[in-house]
């Protein structure tokens, strides 16, 4: 355990190597000499919202029940290939099979080992046998295959942080080389595995990647995370807030608590974007009267956010937000989601489980 974080504490560090994504080595050059990162305070803001008082433990025996119960359902819900999105419209997905494996990890299951180490197991298996010659990791029926192949590499990356297996190693290196190659020269990603415009949502899904493969060993070069928090800084609007390209859109929830956990896990924990970023987002602290478009999606991230900002943003965050959830769960014992049953679970599964601290991505 001690090693791996370790190993996270390397994160971005090492000389710059502009290198093709087919020649992207296993690890950092002989030369390069790791240097640990300067401790750096937790971004203040001025103006918080009321605190929210955690009484005693963060987990209540109200939530164990909750969390319990929509982990049975996911687990049901899995088809015999291992797969998880046949619910929603983009059929068997990896971007959401990755989800709901992620959210059993969250669990302490393993691929193998644990209550759900057969789930998990399974998820690997699908997006193993969905992968290409490329390294992408896509199903044949998805309309972006890059959501698809950040959030299948974050899992496949954080199961093998978790429980090392040879299997997995050559399957997340390659899918970085693809990441690492299709980086634009605005320093983003899309949709489509190709060096052309960028977005916001897509970005932080491959900076997720990153970091993942990143914590559990696998080289990523230090200019490539340059060129992302150049682009991630440029996208943000003078509120705070995040615009969804470039050259259009003003600022929203979603997209804005992307930008701020985009910043942070590229290594960037204060400064002014920060600040600034942390602010917006208090202004959504549930519950709120009117709906937050893209809500999962944006919790997720919003949640990872607080998280790394530290106590004072978590203690405020974390309790509004759990129980707005906890209302949301039906009665068979699932969370609807834009993107079907199984992904509004997933994600919710995984927003309940942080104060677990299993999954290694969640540390700085």
């Amino acid at each position: 355990m001690k090693m791996r974080w370790m190993i996270a504490i390397l994160w971005w560090v090492g000389a710059s190597v502009p290198v093709r994504a087919q020649e992207v080595p296993d690890s950092p050059p002989p030369t390069s000499q790791p240097v640990a990162p300067p401790e750096v305070p937790v971004s203040p803001v001025d103006e918080l919202r009321p605190t929210i008082t955690v009484g005693g433990d963060e987990l209540t025996p109200r939530w164990s029940g909750i969390v319990e119960k929509g982990l049975t359902w996911l687990a049901a819900q899995q088809s015999e290939d291992g797969s998880y999105g046949s619910d929603s419209n983009y059929g068997k997905n990896t971007a959401i099979t990755g989800l709901a494996g992620l959210a059993f990890l969250a669990d302490g299951d393993t691929p193998g080992r644990g209550r759900y180490g057969q789930n998990v197991r399974r998820c690997v298996d699908f997006i193993l046998a969905s992968r290409s010659e490329s390294g992408l990791l896509a199903a044949e029926t998805s309309h972006g295959p890059m959501y698809d192949h950040g959030f299948a590499t974050l899992f496949l990356a954080e199961a093998y942080g978790m429980s090392p297996q040879p299997e997995l190693r050559e399957a997340i290196r390659k899918s970085i080389r693809l990441i690492i190659g299709t980086q634009n020269d605005e320093g983003g990603w899309r949709y489509q595995p190709v060096k052309a415009d960028a977005d916001i949502s897509v970005t932080i899904c491959q900076i997720m990647a990153l970091r993942a493969a990143r914590n559990a060993g696998i080289y990523v070069p230090k200019d490539t995370i340059d060129k992302a928090v150049e682009y991630v800084r440029k996208s943000q609007n003078p509120d705070g807030g995040f615009r969804y390209m470039l050259n259009s859109g003003g600022s929203a929830f979603a997209r804005s608590a992307a930008g701020v956990a985009a910043l942070q896990y590229a290594g960037i924990y204060s400064g002014p974007e920060l600040d600034k970023g942390l602010g917006y987002l208090m202004q959504f602290l549930p519950p709120q009267e009117q709906s937050v478009g893209h809500y999962f999606y944006g919790h997720y991230y919003a949640a990872q956010a607080m998280f790394l900002a530290g106590d004072k943003f978590w203690r405020t965050w974390w309790p509004a937000v759990r129980d707005e959830i906890l209302e949301k769960q039906s009665e068979e014992g699932y969370w609807q989601g834009q993107a079907g049953n199984e992904y509004g679970t997933a994600m919710a599964l995984i927003i309940l489980q942080m104060p677990n601290r299993l999954l290694p991505i969640f540390q700085k």
